[in-house]
This record gives C-alpha cells, sequence and structure tokens, in this order.
C-alpha cells in the first residue's frame, strides 16, 4: 500500500490487483520525479528556439510556452504517459473496488444518525457532467443504488496520485490548514466547524483531533462519498455528521459556524459557483468566525514554462478549472461575495503545503467581525 494506512474501508486487493496499482505508481512516481525535470532543458534548448523562429519573439504568456511543448516529442511523450497513466491508475484501483463491494457494503452502519442524503439535491453542472481528473463516473457515480464504490475508488486512488505525500489517511491538508489557523487566528476555538466539499473526510478528520469540544460536520453534493466518508470515519472511531449540501446554496441558517473550511475545492468549481460558496461561507459564520478555502497557488512565483505545467491539468486530465482559478482577481471577487474589503483574506503562503506537495498554498476567505 505504499505507506497507506489500512482500515476496514480500504478496498482489498487481490495480489495481481496490488501489483498493477504498485505498478502505475512507480510509473507515475518516474514520470513526476525523473521525466519532468527534463522539461527544463527540452524547453530552452529546442522549444524555445523554435518557437522564436516561428513567431519572431519569445513566448510572453503560460499558453505561449504550451505552444512552444506541445510541438516536442520529449512533451509529447510524457503528456501521453502521464494521461494514460491516470487513467489506468483508476482501472487498477476500480479492479479491486468492485470484487470488494459485497465486503464494504456489510460495513457500512446500520445507524444514519450522522448521515443524511438528499437524492432530489440539485447538483452543480460542473460536479455532475464532468468525469473530474478522469475518475470513472466523478465524484457522484455509482454502480448501484446506496454503494460505497466511488468513495473506496478515490480513497486509494488519491494516494496513489499523491505518490503517499498526504500522509498515510489522506489527512495532510487538514493538518495543513489547522496549521495555518493556529498561527493565523490564534484566538479562535471554534465550538463548530463546517468542511465543504469534504469528499470521504479525509482532510475532516484531523479536526476532531485539533478541536475536540467542536460539533464538526462535512458537507458534498455526492451521496456516494458521503456514504463512504460516513462509513469510514465510523470505522475509525470519529464522531462527524455528513450532510448532503450544494456549498453554493447552504440549507444552514446564518451565523452557524465559528469555522468554514474547504481543501483543494476551488480550482474544481466555476467563476459562478467560487463566488456563491464564498458568499455561503461568510453567510453561515458566526461573529468572530472564519472561513478558509485553500487550493494550489499555482503560477506564484514560477516562469512561463513553469506556469504551464501548473496549468497541465486544465487541457489534459479533466481539471478545466484549473488554469481559470489561477488567472481570477480573488480580491475582486470576495467583494463580489460580498466579504467587506476589511474582512477579506487573500494570501498565498509556503506553509506547510509546500513541504508536502511541492506548491504553495493559496488562501481566500474572511472573518466576520465580532
Amino acid at each position: 500500500m505504499s505507506g497507506q494506512a489500512v482500515h476496514p474501508l480500504l478496498p482489498q486487493a487481490k495480489p495481481d490487483e496490488g501489483a498493477r496499482q504498485d505498478f502505475v505508481e512507480s510509473l507515475r512516481r518516474h514520470l513526476v520525479g525523473g521525466m519532468a525535470p527534463s522539461h527544463r532543458a527540452v524547453y530552452d534548448r529546442r522549444a524555445l528556439p523554435a518557437f522564436r523562429k516561428a513567431r519572431g519573439h519569445a513566448p510572453k504568456t503560460r499558453h505561449d510556452a504550451r505552444a512552444a511543448m506541445l510541438r516536442d516529442p520529449l512533451h509529447q511523450a510524457w503528456s501521453s504517459l502521464m494521461r494514460t497513466t491516470q487513467e489506468m491508475m483508476w482501472d487498477a484501483v476500480d479492479e479491486a473496488v468492485m470484487q470488494d463491494l459485497p465486503r464494504l457494503g456489510k460495513l457500512t452502519p446500520r445507524s444514519m444518525k450522522n448521515l443524511t442524503l438528499r437524492p432530489a439535491l440539485d447538483k452543480p453542472r460542473y460536479a455532475a457532467a464532468l468525469d473530474v481528473h478522469c475518475m470513472p463516473g466523478s465524484y457522484a457515480g455509482e454502480v448501484a443504488d446506496g454503494d460505497l464504490r466511488t468513495g473506496a475508488l478515490y480513497d486509494r486512488a488519491v494516494h496513489i496520485y499523491m505518490l503517499g505525500v498526504l500522509g498515510p489517511y489522506n489527512q495532510k491538508a487538514g493538518e495543513i490548514v489547522i496549521n495555518y489557523i493556529r498561527r493565523r487566528f490564534p484566538d479562535l476555538k471554534p465550538k463548530s466547524i463546517l468542511d465543504v466539499g469534504c469528499g470521504v473526510g479525509h482532510a475532516t478528520l484531523p479536526y476532531v483531533e485539533a478541536f475536540p469540544d467542536a460539533k464538526i460536520t462535512g458537507v458534498d453534493v455526492a451521496a456516494p462519498m458521503l456514504r463512504y466518508a460516513h462509513a469510514r470515519a465510523s470505522a475509525l472511531g470519529h464522531d462527524i455528521n455528513f450532510v448532503q449540501e450544494n456549498a453554493e446554496a447552504l440549507s444552514f441558517p446564518d451565523r452557524s459556524f465559528d469555522l468554514v473550511v474547504s481543501h483543494i475545492l476551488i480550482h474544481e468549481t466555476s467563476r459562478t459557483g467560487l463566488t456563491n460558496i464564498l458568499r455561503e461561507s461568510y453567510r453561515v459564520l458566526k461573529p468572530g468566525g472564519v472561513a478558509i478555502h485553500v487550493d494550489g497557488a499555482g503560477f506564484a512565483g514560477k516562469d512561463l514554462l513553469e506556469q504551464y505545467l501548473a496549468d497541465w491539468d486544465t487541457y489534459f486530465n479533466a481539471e478545466p478549472f484549473v488554469g481559470t482559478l489561477h488567472d481570477l482577481d480573488l480580491k475582486a471577487l470576495t467583494r463580489k461575495a460580498g466579504i467587506p474589503a476589511s474582512a477579506a483574506i487573500v494570501e498565498t503562503t509556503a506553509d506547510g503545503y509546500a513541504r508536502h506537495t511541492g506548491g504553495s498554498l493559496k488562501v481566500v476567505g474572511g472573518r466576520k467581525p465580532r
């Protein structure tokens, strides 16, 4: 399992299935750590001179850098292998999940007191019409009524995709945000916490230990993810409330939470969706409460080639909003969302995120006046 913690809900792979997963992880590690650094030499020695000759000027934007690199055979091979490896990853894990579904179904807690599903909930188009990062069926896909398949698929596959850097329980995103909050808002002692776009609860669970007196609620639009999150949290001994909600139109009343968080969610939403999420997150804050939405900083401190490579997923990995996010004027967006300038939080910080994911952290949110 390459360092992933084994827990009752993690799909059990047969030896041949495990071998395929290990191969995919090794190939991805080679592509990311071994082959990707060659892009610098390719760009400087081949792609850049060819672009200058054809266009009469050097690249001016990351889009120019992309145009230059797309014609290079090494980059073409790397891109093809990266996309193929992504699809192989989902296939290898899904094979194990499907054969393990009967066992997983038996582990679903009989009591649903901490799980509220709303089958009639309208899902945003960006969450329903796209297989995000090539995940079959995206987050809401089901093969049978009431199954845990999508959650189990994501739990195992994201550990392979991130090469284990998010920790044995894929929990590091939550821990990093908690550390950020403790330094940035040392006076905040939340009694009620909302995690929007919580998925299977990877980042949600660290808040239980960090704030043991708080009531924690995770919301997501995808029922299969929430079923798995509920079963996983119960198996790990955590008491968390999971509710199927659209973060753009939360059902909670004003001033319901001391802390609202999301972890690597906003690059998977549209411009309008993000505005609505920021507005709703601020609306449900109690006086003195804090909303923190974090994502990769993308282009911060990067040259044009590095910007394009950070934007690669936009074009080739079914992540169409990655580039859009990093082009946004986030300060203007917080104003549009109704967050006063004096309360808005928009910043980029190296924080612990850089040490675990190789990139800096983009923070967007607000603090409600007391």
